[in-house]
């Protein structure tokens, strides 16, 4: 992942009541040390739990003229902006307005080559104050790195907090150092570049959502000028819904519906790592290779409302398995979200109760007894 432009902002916060001061960085080298930094945030980065979204105003993208190149654009390949695309992708008539966002416009000129990279992180910085003075009791390092993945191009943004410990020197004396506690993500995005020129994506920004801290993610997200775009964990519950659906159409047998459904968590779940949506096309392919198509057109014709690409929510992922069980003449199996709803549990009498029979079933029981 060749890093493009990197530079560090050091935020400083005292316990007392005094305001937060930032002491602005340069531009920093690339290299081996820095990529791994990178490597090492990102996979932190993914681990979290996140929100996804867009920037709020249609202006931000729309300001960049077809012929302005980003700073390093020869280098970086980066196409340029769609101005139309982007206007219609990020216009929200039903969605109340947010605050008009710095960050977003500053980006925009960064992209378009009017504003270098370190007086576009420092601006953005320098805004940070405001949110570290109202919601953390320390500062840290504002590390913002715009890096280049494969085709795609991405801007990382996050406040690096230190913690204190001991090593070792040459000599095998005791000194204390200082690291970078990269567990600790409270202020972190990540922006996909290249999804937002092309205008085709809502869900193009993920942000770090801290759920005992909502006020402060709250405050990070206006600061981004973050507009939410989908609910990773309800589009993950949609998507699962779906799956058990199609399992129960299809009338697979246990064996069947347990490796389709190994596939589908074992593929949304390194999505997840990777810190990439879960691409509903890409995924029927998987379920099943003889009929690639078959899961996605069966989502579609059922209308579950669900996007091309979905952001998956790891801690739904985990929630879901399928119980299985086989008996004298008896087969059964059934999703774990199933239970203490359709289907109940008596664990005193042992009985599985099952409130609404599967169609297909109803239909064969009925005929029998004609």
């Amino acid at each position: 992942m060749p890093i493009l432009q990197a530079c560090a902002h050091r935020i400083d916060k005292r316990g007392d009541d005094s305001p937060a001061t930032l002491t602005a960085g340069e531009a920093l080298p690339t290299g081996d040390a820095a990529e791994s930094l990178l490597a090492a945030l990102n996979q932190s980065f993914h681990a979290k739990p996140k929100a996804w979204g867009h920037f709020s105003e249609p202006q931000t993208a729309a300001d960049a003229s077809d012929e302005d190149e980003a700073p390093g654009a020869q280098e970086s390949e980066a196409p340029p902006f769609t101005p139309d695309a982007q206007v219609g992708a990020q216009a929200t008539p039903e969605a109340a307005p947010m605050p008009p966002s710095r960050f977003a416009a500053e980006l925009t000129r960064y992209r378009r080559g009017e504003l270098n990279f370190t007086d576009f992180t420092t601006q953005a910085a320098q805004d940070l104050l405001a949110l570290v003075d109202a919601q953390l009791s320390v500062g840290g390092q504002l590390w913002c790195v715009h890096n280049r993945q494969g085709e795609t191009e991405f801007l990382t943004v996050a406040l690096l907090h230190q913690r204190h410990g001991y090593g070792f020197d040459a000599q095998g004396q005791v000194v204390e150092v200082d690291q970078l506690n990269l567990g600790q993500l409270m202020l972190a995005a990540r922006i996909d570049l290249t999804q937002w020129q092309r205008g085709e994506s809502r869900q193009y920004i993920a942000h770090v959502q801290d759920r005992g801290s909502k006020k402060t993610g709250e405050a990070f997200r206006e600061w981004l000028g973050c507009r939410e775009g989908v609910d990773a964990s309800a589009e993950t519950r949609t998507l699962l819904k779906a799956f058990s659906d199609y399992v129960e159409h299809e009338d697979l047998n246990e064996e069947a519906s347990r490796e389709k459904t190994t596939t589908l968590i074992d593929y949304a779940n390194a999505q997840a790592k990777r810190g990439e949506p879960i691409t509903l096309d890409e995924l029927s392919e998987l379920v099943d290779e003889s009929q690639p198509k078959a899961f996605y057109d069966y989502i579609r014709n059922q209308d579950y409302g669900l996007a091309a690409e979905i952001p998956p929510d790891k801690r739904t992922l985990q929630q879901f398995k399928r119980f299985t069980g086989r008996a004298t003449g008896v087969s059964i199996s059934f999703d774990s979200h199933l239970l203490g709803n359709s289907i109940e549990y008596d664990e005193e009498r042992e009985r599985l109760i099952i409130k609404q029979i599967p169609g297909q079933l109803k239909d064969q029981i009925k005929q029998r007894g004609q």
